[in-house]
């Protein structure tokens, strides 16, 4: 088949599917906004270098884009979703698949397949309209209710114009039943890390010398800093930490809640709170290899809606992880199963920061969690497999396809 793999994001693994599939023999395309902050991951990522079946396309807009203001994010939104339909039309697939994606553009990336009778698979990373509801719902004297409710219904449509949907977890069935979503079209098919790009790397190493952090006891926070992320749990750690010269907290991120850190500590009360951009693809390994402790973070009144995809990678980098996050989200889950790291409850400040000293003061706990998380990553995060289930996913996505043309 011919295959668009449409990633907004960029992200590591998602590469790493569209490679899995270039070397089964089909023909991919791989698509994402080259304007989202953030490191994006490498067409090369399989051994021997890039197959020749796969193609990657990174979309630019001629517009400034900003996630700080609703209506210019809207605007610059709307200019992605013509941008990235005119490529993937151009590319003439069979199937679209599309994922981490401002609803104003999956809806024209989905129009755009239905018009190239491609089959067009709804990659569910987040359900948008359930955070575009939690996060405007005060807003602007209640219009920002009418606001989410038009999104819920944009949404919907979506869902039930698309030939099949993947949802990263089985949590996220109960979000759209009131989507009226036909079960035969649904597939839940978790992330994974992206191993192969992901090499586990010593502590000592270059990125780690040039920040002056090889000889320091490392907490990082690596990725985007939202709003469903709280930001006061990592003041509250540095905080926690800084009569303890050896000890830095360390974000390698980008976001709203990160300016709100940077804002917080112009004064410089904090100086073992050192705030990095977020790091290349090439850095990203030794990024996260100089740290001793990983954190990730999720509001408890996001876990419903979305996963932390970057605990995913703290998996792969063989670190301990320090997750605050509801009980019940996938990712709490995961670390639990894996034995690789301490939970918090996203609410329990007091829990979260216990857990902290007790990894800073237990080398063998440290060295445990992380073996043990790098070996969950190897023996679960396997693409052959996970190519063998959305090929499954495209399968019957083609087929409805053709029913609904055909009827």
């Amino acid at each position: 088949m011919r295959i668009a793999v449409h990633d907004y994001a960029g992200h590591l693994f998602q590469f790493g599917l569209s490679d899995a599939l270039a070397r089964r023999g089909h023909e991919v395309a791989h698509f994402y906004f080259a304007g989202d902050v953030g490191p994006k991951g490498s067409g090369d990522v399989g051994a021997g270098g890039q197959p020749p079946t796969l193609s990657v396309h990174p979309i630019s807009i001629d517009l400034p884009y900003t996630k700080a203001n609703f209506f210019q994010r809207q605007a610059g939104d709307v200019r992605y979703g013509r941008a990235a339909s005119a490529a993937i039309t151009a590319f003439r697939p069979d199937v679209v698949i599309s994922g981490n994606t401002p609803l104003d553009a999956q809806d024209q990336i989905r129009r755009a397949a239905e018009r190239a009778d491609a089959a067009f698979v709804f990659w569910m990373q987040d359900c948008i309209s359930a955070a575009i509801e939690r996060l405007l719902s005060d807003r602007w004297l209640g219009a920002g209710k009418a606001v989410g409710a038009y999104y819920r219904r944009k949404e919907r449509r979506i869902l039930q114009a698309s030939d099949a949907t993947v949802l990263i977890s089985e949590d996220f069935r109960s979000l759209i039943e009131r989507f009226d979503v036909p079960a035969e079209s649904l597939f839940v098919i978790e992330n994974w890390g992206a191993l192969d790009s992901l090499p586990l790397v010593p502590k000592s190493n270059d990125w780690a010398r040039t920040h002056g952090l090889s000889d320091r006891f490392v907490f990082m926070y690596s990725g985007t800093l939202a709003l469903k992320h709280n930001p006061e749990r990592l003041w509250a750690l540095a905080e926690s930490f800084k009569h303890d010269p050896e000890v830095a907290v360390v974000l390698a991120a980008s976001g709203v809640s990160l300016d709100a850190l940077r804002a917080r500590n112009a004064t410089g009360d904090l100086p073992n709170l050192i705030l990095l951009p977020l790091q290349s693809a090439a850095d990203f390994p030794a990024a996260l290899g100089t740290a001793d402790v990983l954190v990730a973070l999720l509001e408890d009144d996001a876990g419903e809606f979305s996963v932390p995809s970057k605990v995913l990678s703290y998996l792969c980098a063989g670190r301990p992880v320090l997750l605050s996050a509801p009980a019940a989200n996938l990712s709490s889950r995961m670390v639990l199963r894996a034995g690789a790291g301490l939970v918090a409850a996203a609410n329990d400040q007091e829990s979260f920061l216990a857990e902290a000293h007790r990894l800073r003061g237990d080398a063998a706990l440290r060295t445990r969690l992380g073996e043990a998380g790098r070996r969950y990553a190897e023996d679960t995060f396997d693409i052959a497999s996970v190519a063998d289930r959305f090929e499954a996913a495209f399968d019957v996505a083609v087929r409805r396809r053709r029913q609904r043309i055909g009827g």
